[in-house]
């Protein structure tokens, strides 16, 4: 058992919390029961190794056969060492190391996709992964994120996706113009979503194949993205309410597209 808090290997993962780290090492951290969960089921091949409190392990033995499964080394590791590998105040008793898992523009885009966000600027981590999270839960074919924005692999990132990160193909460090240029070569419709759009989001042709894109939180989308999109949409606001923050205007567009898409497609919408 790992019990020294102020152990180097204990020290190179919690340095995994600085982008400079996670680069150069090419790993980042996943934490908690739901993000290791979702790692193993979906991509164990990019777990490298699984850091658990024996407080945890008995009432976690689904992710310990996972891993036990994908033959992932499992470290046990006191409280105090947890609290020091850990970005959480409080953790979990669950952290695994992992490989990257974003993939390169064409291979996201190819397929012909019918649903993509692209989010531009986008610097809180809240906000990004909880996009990736409500693209997931609506069936797009991609994520795909700016040069400009914050690191999909920031912890803060990584845990508001709750496991989504690891469920449909993101892009990661590609500037603006590429992307929407990469969107119009694969088919796709570009969409802007911005509060000042004077096309509003009921009235809007979401059955053909598009992208939304997404802007910064505080300034929205820049003059020369909203020019080069093809429509400029807003969510329609009905009370008393300034405007919606991004994942919430985000994760109402995306399940109209949903909606649209599937009607589309012929396809029935899943139901729990």
């Amino acid at each position: 058992m790992l019990t020294n808090p102020r152990a180097e290997r204990v020290k190179a993962v919690r340095a995994l919390g600085r982008r400079s780290s996670r680069e150069r090492a090419g790993r980042f951290v996943a934490e908690g029961p739901q993000a290791v969960r979702e790692v193993l089921a979906f991509r164990p091949e990019t777990v490298i190794e699984l850091y658990v409190d024996p407080e945890v392990s008995g009432r976690r033995t689904d992710i310990l056969e996972l891993a036990d499964k994908h033959d992932v080394p499992v470290h046990e590791c006191s409280a105090d060492v947890m609290t020091a590998l850990a970005d959480t105040e409080h953790p979990q008793g669950l952290l695994a190391v992992c490989r990257p898992v974003d993939v390169p523009l064409t291979e996201a885009l190819s397929g012909q996709p019918r649903l993509v966000v692209v989010l531009t600027n986008v610097r809180d981590p809240g906000n990004a992964g909880t996009v990736i999270r409500a693209a997931d839960a609506v069936g797009a074919d991609a994520v795909l994120v700016s040069d400009a924005s914050v690191d999909i692999y920031n912890p803060k990132v990584v845990r508001s996706t709750v496991g989504s990160l690891w469920h449909l193909p993101v892009v990661r460090g590609v500037p603006v113009p590429d992307l929407l240029e990469a969107c119009r070569a694969a088919g796709l419709r570009v969409l802007a979503a911005d509060g000042q759009g004077e096309q509003l989001l009921p009235d809007t042709d979401l059955q053909p194949p598009h992208a939304w894109v997404m802007g910064n939180e505080a300034w929205g989308l820049e003059p020369e993205v909203l020019a080069a999109c093809d429509e400029v949409v807003r969510v329609p606001i009905y009370g008393h309410a300034e405007s919606l923050n991004l994942a919430m205007a985000a994760t109402v567009c995306l399940y109209a597209s949903a909606e649209a898409v599937s009607t589309a497609a012929g396809v029935e919408r899943r139901t729990p």
